[in-house]
């Protein structure tokens, strides 16, 4: 069966080579669209590219989410450019060198107003159409900056991820623009976030020398720079070098050029004294408005040279630096032959009856030029090279065959093994606080569960979330009910960290995953995500990213890093959320800026712990039961695992009235950072508190 499938492909793959020989893999033809440029959208030629990026949307200072600057054109864009291009994929840029700078910073460097400006993002790329963001801050030049933009895409890469996972929408692409110039150090930038998070990035690979900052002529996107140490090649190959691949690259290309005023007209070629901008007041020109001004004031050229790979002009005492048709072709050939991912433009606007934008379309992975009607002479046609492909491809195809086959052989047994794990964790006691992972139970685990469990009755259980948002079937959970909820959690985490068979890692424990029986008795559900480890392993990493925003903890966002105490981490935010009855994911505070972690911690911090309260609650002879378990779940959202107790340890706190419990730093991800929190602390009394009114049945291993 094997060999007929091979044999199949192989003649549609010999087929397909006699019909286009040595055909080039697609790659990226991208270009900026500028959102007032005096092109209108119908007139875009969208043939000519794979991807057009609408530019630009900026951020609003104080709420962090987006700010559409036209909210016609940019709901326009992706419907009018499908129009000629139905494949054509499109993104929103957010930023660009109009952006505020104090904004962008703010943003980046606070978890909160990133948590913001990444949630808006993706809800304003999915309201307008957008199949991926583009950010470009281009104007980041700190450590600070650039730490903080590595920690933004690891943090925005996982929420696209999640949203993803919830929806049957396709995944967004997440890039970046990555400014080259001779004062910023390749270095500097988070190499290792973006080569972990975005699908590419954009290499701006132009504005290096200009007419305000500079008075002696320059090709200003060189190719290369024999005298001097900083060009678009020693830039390529400085980001390579730090790490990033190639294959994420992708060049950019200006379709603009600058005007410099020289100083003696006879002394006209690169480098020659200049005086200032030409032409314009910053010197900055289409290449649009360069050909018709050349032509209207009989400019002398264009003029190549080959040494920088630059054309200019020269109308007088006027010189104008730009690329050209040749210039253009020869940047797509450089960007082929060193392996990166494509070309970006900017912008398409700018171009002269899309000469330019055909030229750079135009240049095959062996570096020909298609010429409109001809044919590219430079690929190879011979039969022994099509038999060497046959025979490459067959190989592959073989080879990912067998590799096809062997996967699913182990996945298999991988399902077999897991299936185990399952019969043998509903054969465990006691269960009644766990349900388990399996979607269609009823069927598959009559003949196990017996009388013991009810998993059907269990799946018709109202969940933790909808009793606590709901302002009428709340106040019936007074408090000492919470008080059984949070220790019917604590006993059910505690088995599956300390006495079942296997530590059982849940992965995705939140309030909706909850579930309350008649009696108000606590149950946790939806073991779908959950990791089972051998009780001699403590923690794992993983690639991919499940769980629910704002419930995981903060290694499993940054490096994919789970143990008990990620487990540990959700059931502190679940505490949170039965004490103060307030949504996780919402801003609190006088500045509406807290997550709802960070504002339990003020709040405590302050003496003012009963303010957390559920106001629906009136059992005020429990607040010291009520700060005790506030100070509890603080402990839980510690940055550091290390610093997060143990189940075992959260239960011996909550059942024993003696125990002390340690005084809680800043919850993870915090906004403020105080000085004399360190001292505070140090001052702060432990208080005992009297936490064992319920009555609550011990677990033990079997």
């Amino acid at each position: 069966m094997v060999s007929r499938i091979a044999i199949i492909i192989l003649f549609h793959v010999f087929l397909s080579l006699n019909s286009h020989p040595a055909k080039a893999q697609a790659w990226i033809k991208a270009g900026y669209w500028y959102y007032q440029t005096d092109l209108p959208l119908s007139q875009i030629n969208s043939t000519l590219y794979t991807h057009l990026i609408c530019a630009a949307a900026g951020l609003n200072s104080s709420s962090y989410h987006l700010s559409i600057p036209s909210s016609y054109v940019f709901s326009a864009f992706t419907k009018t450019v499908k129009r000629k291009n139905p494949s054509i994929t499109t993104l929103l840029s957010i930023g660009g060198w109009d952006a505020d700078y104090s904004t962008l910073s703010a943003m980046a460097g606070n978890s909160t107003y990133r948590k913001s400006f990444i949630n808006d993002s993706i809800k304003t790329a999915r309201q307008y159409g957008f199949q991926g963001l583009d950010f470009s801050w281009l104007s980041a030049n700190t450590s600070d900056n650039m730490d903080n933009i590595g920690t933004l895409f690891e943090e925005w890469r996982a929420a696209i991820a999640l949203e993803t996972r919830n929806s049957s929408l396709s995944e967004l692409i997440l890039i970046a623009a990555v400014q080259l110039s001779p004062t910023l150090d390749p270095g500097s930038f988070p190499i290792d976030s973006i080569r972990r998070n975005l699908n590419w990035s954009h290499v701006l690979a132009y504005d290096y020398t200009m007419p305000e900052d500079d008075n002696i002529t320059a090709a200003s996107a060189a190719l290369y720079a024999p005298d001097s140490d900083f060009s678009t090649d020693s830039g390529i190959a400085a980001l390579i070098n730090e790490g990033l691949p190639a294959s994420k690259l992708v060049l950019g290309l200006p379709f603009f050029g600058y005007a410099w005023k020289l100083a003696n007209p006879n002394e006209n070629s690169i480098g020659a004294p200049a005086t200032g901008p030409a032409v314009t007041q910053e010197g900055d020109m289409s290449y649009k408005l360069i050909n018709r001004y050349s032509k209207t004031q009989g400019a002398i050229g264009p003029i190549y040279n080959s040494s920088y790979v630059a054309n200019y002009v020269i109308v007088g005492s006027d010189w104008i630096s730009f690329d050209g048709v040749d210039v253009v072709r020869i940047k797509v050939s450089y960007a082929k032959k060193k392996a990166l991912l494509g070309y970006v433009v900017w912008e398409v606007s700018d171009d002269d009856n899309w000469v330019l934008s055909q030229a750079a379309g135009g240049v095959d992975s062996g570096g020909g030029v298609e010429l409109a009607g001809g044919v590219d002479h430079k690929r190879p046609k011979s039969r022994i090279l099509i038999i060497i492909f046959t025979t490459t491809a067959a190989v592959i195809i073989l080879l990912g065959l067998a590799f096809y086959f062997i996967r699913i052989r182990i996945l298999n047994s991988k399902r077999f093994v897991e299936m185990e794990w399952n019969i043998e964790l509903v054969k465990m006691e006691p269960l009644s606080f766990c349900l388990l992972p399996f979607r269609a139970p009823c069927i598959f685990c009559s003949g196990i569960l017996g009388g013991d469990i009810k998993l059907a009755d269990a799946y018709r259980l109202d969940s933790l979330l909808s009793d606590m948002t709901d302002p009428i079937r709340r106040y019936l959970l007074d408090w000492k009910k919470r008080e059984e909820i949070i220790e019917g959690i604590t006993q059910g985490l505690l088995y599956l960290q300390e006495y079942s068979r296997l530590t059982v890692i849940h992965r995705d424990l939140k309030a909706n995953n909850i579930l309350l029986d008649g009696d108000m008795k606590a149950k946790i559900s939806d073991f779908g995500m959950a990791r089972i480890f051998a009780k001699d392993e403590h923690e794992a990493n993983t690639d991919r990213l499940v769980g629910t925003y704002g419930y995981v903890p903060p290694e499993y966002v940054r490096r994919g890093q789970y143990s008990i105490k990620s487990d540990v981490y959700s059931f502190g935010i679940v505490q949170l959320h039965i004490i103060s009855g307030k949504k996780n994911g919402s801003l609190y505070g006088s500045d509406e800026s807290l997550s709802l972690a960070e504002y339990a911690y003020e709040l405590w911090k302050d003496d003012r712990g009963m303010e957390i309260m559920d106001p629906s609650l009136d059992d005020t002879f429990s607040s010291c039961k009520l700060i005790k378990c506030l100070q509890i779940a603080l402990l839980c959202v510690q940055e550091n695992p290390a610093d997060r107790p143990s189940m075992l340890e959260v239960s011996s706190m909550l059942r024993n009235e003696t125990a002390i419990v340690a005084i809680p730093q800043r919850p993870a991800l915090s906004v403020k950072t105080d000085e004399d929190d360190k001292n505070r602390r140090d001052r702060l009394p432990s208080e005992i508190c009297s936490v064992d009114d319920a009555t609550i049945s011990q677990v033990v291993g079997r």
